[in-house]
């Protein structure tokens, strides 16, 4: 989508920027999932399996040639939508607007361009004005300051959450009206801070960075920490003693221990539980984790009850993994639960929506 922004503004040509901002019920894609449309009718990216994009182009180019964005919204109900049987039950809101060359918007794609922490606040009634926020800088404002307030304080919760998610909320003007604003929000990818270059590491690594995750690998055995094993992901070659000053782990950062080593687990478990990580997994059995909190007991540096609460062991989703790949798996949907705030349970007999975790950011 970024570069066909880069490709149309090189060439002078309009296009339109489409985006969910509101889910009623099932669909294919959820709020924050973005269209780019050019005035030719082609497009990239999409809102849904194929069944809204035409209509979606139509509006677009009438969006193009007025310079005034529409919301509008659309069923998706199998008997409403053109008898084509997508049958999702749901709706969805779609704000389509003229991608302006203007600072807020600009500094919003510079954020998506360089992977920034960011928030774009856009109020869903025209002449109200537009908000970029990032962690250390803001662009734009609101005519209404007590609007532009509340999207403040709502951005900066949005900001600090482990996993924020695109939402529409409704907020009150100074009149006392309520007006919908749109939180579209930007992360940078998860980090993967992998202790550990074994055989099974292999999997774990090549799944994790094509799921968008930046991952690293540690290991202090030369024969291991090979980049070539790793395609994707940064390999490091570290000693235990230089964790603390080679390695950044951040609130974003998730940590598997895995290098088959008790003294080096131990090492890895001791330096991360310093971190603000929010996911530190050590493979193994309980009794292998038991074995590393007896021993640093009787070292005289026993893990507080929070500490221990942190570590994850044993690993993974319980889906009978044996093979690395399935271990990889189990590894990853567990984490990808955690980051997401769902309860990594079945699907089966679940009514209503099946994107709602509990206590999510809103």
């Amino acid at each position: 989508m970024l570069q066909g922004i880069r490709e149309a503004r090189a060439a002078g040509e309009p296009v339109a920027l489409a985006t969910i901002v509101g889910v009623t019920g099932s669909a294919y894609r959820r709020e924050g999932t973005r269209m780019l449309v050019r005035q030719d009718g082609s497009y990239t990216c999409m809102l849904s399996g194929g069944c809204l994009e035409p209509e979606i182009v139509e509006v677009a180019r009438q969006v193009m040639q007025s310079g005034q964005p529409v919301r509008t919204e659309y069923n998706l109900d199998e008997e409403v939508m053109w008898g084509l049987g997508i049958g999702c039950g749901g709706a969805v809101e779609v704000y389509i607007e003229p991608l302006r060359d203007e600072p807020v918007t600009n500094r919003w794609l510079q954020a998506l361009e360089q992977g920034e922490t960011a928030v774009l606040a856009t109020p869903l009634e025209p002449g109200l004005g537009r908000l970029f926020l990032s962690e250390a800088a803001s662009e734009g404002a609101l005519s209404d300051p007590g609007l532009e307030a509340q999207v403040r304080s709502t951005a900066h919760q949005l900001l600090t959450a482990l996993q924020p998610r695109a939402l529409t909320h409704v907020l009150r003007a100074g009149d006392g009206r309520a007006v919908p604003v749109f939180f579209d929000v930007n992360l940078p990818p998860a980090e993967l801070l992998i202790f550990g270059a074994g055989h099974d590491a292999i999997p774990l690594s090549r799944m994790a960075v094509e799921f968008g995750f930046k991952v690293q690998v540690v290991d202090m055995r030369d024969k291991f920490a090979i980049p070539s094993r790793f395609p994707g992901a940064q390999v490091r070659l570290l000693r235990p003693e230089r964790f603390a000053q080679a390695l950044e782990v951040g609130p974003r950062t998730f940590v598997l221990v895995m290098n088959h080593n008790l003294l080096i687990d131990q090492s890895a478990l001791t330096f991360v539980l310093q971190t603000p990580a929010p996911y530190i997994g050590l493979l193994g059995p309980r009794s292998r984790f038991t074995k590393i909190v007896d021993k640093l007991a009787k070292e005289g540096t026993p893990l507080t009850p929070e500490q221990i609460r942190r570590i994850r062991s044993p690993v993974g989703i319980a889906i009978g993994a044996e093979s690395p790949e399935e271990v990889a798996l189990s590894i990853l949907a567990e984490i990808m639960a955690l980051r997401r705030g769902y309860p990594a349970g079945f699907l089966n007999g679940l009514e209503g929506r099946i994107h709602e975790p509990a206590g999510a950011a809103r």
